[in-house]
């Protein structure tokens, strides 16, 4: 067991949950290795259904600007690595409130900026480099990036330890009935996307030929993937029988789901459409074909994190295809059809890149070792 004992992680929500999503996975993975976690975020509204039973070990607190800190509770249990995640800055007051707690006991926290995951290059160039704090009342200190990624030479991707086991004990046909899906057999496919061009493209290609010749339901996400998918049928009303007059698609429309349910949902289905960093990672680990729609940019720069994703995953040209479509965005004329799923060779490709990442430790793993090696 490690003697370390009490993190603190800073989470600012910017938007769509992703922030917040991979700090609570973060947080709860700690936690369950035996650490207590603080974490402190600026809004808390969005655990209350992805986490709704919390975690014993995790205590969300509030983060406002000026923070409210309860210096009695940092005496008692001061912070001994704190993580401000995906670049945000931790309130200064808690900076300072450690760095007076230094001057008389000698306890500094490790200070680790955890990163947003990209399979570029400069990520293995840059994990684990030191910054030294130039400003402040921790002026001096040192602040360690920390990034997570798909190699050794990086952070890894969060896992849970027992995660080969309940994936083992899953029972899809179960699940479904518990969410009140009538399964007849059909493709399962998942989407949990923004609002892609080619979205109209794949409901027709469904609606016409269905998933290698088979109906198809699709389990649409709640949110931004079921207005999509609302509007694109309300413009695609004639794609739901193909020219034989089947119907070959079908939809069941999701509520919010906590995140043991979203791994669920991704366990269960034949092909997953996901989005956003935090998805894109259980994707992987649930070992089917996949689809991932990267949050865009204004400057086009997450074209190239794609493709460097798409380099990694050794994707084929199928895939690479497919995901040029799902990505191309704004240009003002959605294209008609969209390029072929090839799903045997998709869930080839998802299935060896599985079996390569459990090869390697994961990023809670590897963070807490790094973290006892630099104390």
């Amino acid at each position: 067991m490690t003697n370390l004992r009490f993190w603190d992680i800073f989470c600012k929500v910017i938007d769509n949950f992703g922030d917040i999503g991979v700090c609570w996975r973060l947080a709860a993975d700690l936690a369950t290795r035996g650490h207590r976690v603080r974490l402190w975020v600026d809004d808390a509204s969005a655990l209350a259904w992805m986490a709704p039973s919390g975690c014993q070990g995790v205590d969300v607190l509030t983060w406002h600007e000026p923070l409210a800190l309860n210096a009695a509770e940092l005496a008692r249990h001061p912070c001994e690595v704190l993580i401000e995640s995906f670049g945000c800055e931790a309130a200064p007051e808690f900076i300072a409130a450690c760095a007076r707690q230094s001057s008389t006991s000698d306890l500094k926290p490790l200070w680790i900026n955890l990163e947003y995951l990209s399979a570029e290059a400069y990520v293995e160039r840059c994990h684990a480099l030191p910054s030294p704090v130039q400003t402040g009342p921790a002026a001096g200190w040192l602040k360690w990036f920390f990034y997570p990624g798909f190699t050794e030479s990086t952070g890894g991707l969060l896992r849970e330890p027992d995660l080969e086991q309940r994936q083992a004990r899953f029972d899809r046909r179960v699940w479904l009935a518990a969410q009140g899906i009538e399964w007849r057999g059909e493709k399962l496919v998942s989407l949990f996307c923004y609002e892609p061009d080619a979205l109209p493209g794949l409901l027709r290609q469904f609606a016409q030929h269905g998933l290698n010749g088979e109906p198809v339901r699709l389990l649409v996400a709640a949110g931004r993937a079921t207005a999509a998918v609302k509007t694109a049928f309300n413009d695609e009303i004639a794609c739901l029988r193909n020219t034989d007059g089947r119907n070959l698609l079908s939809f069941s429309y999701l509520r919010l789901l906590p995140q043991t349910e979203f791994d669920h949902l991704l366990w269960a289905c034949d092909l997953n459409f996901v989005r956003g960093e935090d998805s894109v990672v259980r994707a992987l680990w649930a070992g089917k074909a996949f689809v991932w729609q990267i949050y865009p940019q204004d400057d086009e720069a997450h074209l190239d994190k794609l493709d460097a994703f798409l380099d990694w995953l050794q994707a084929p040209p199928s895939l690479r295809n497919f995901h040029a479509a799902w990505n191309r965005q704004g240009t003002g004329q959605p294209p008609k059809e969209v390029p072929a799923l090839d799903l045997p060779a998709w869930q080839a490709c998802a299935l060896a890149a599985r079996k390569r990442l459990m090869a390697g430790d994961d990023l809670c793993t590897r963070l807490v070792g790094f973290a006892e090696k630099s104390r």
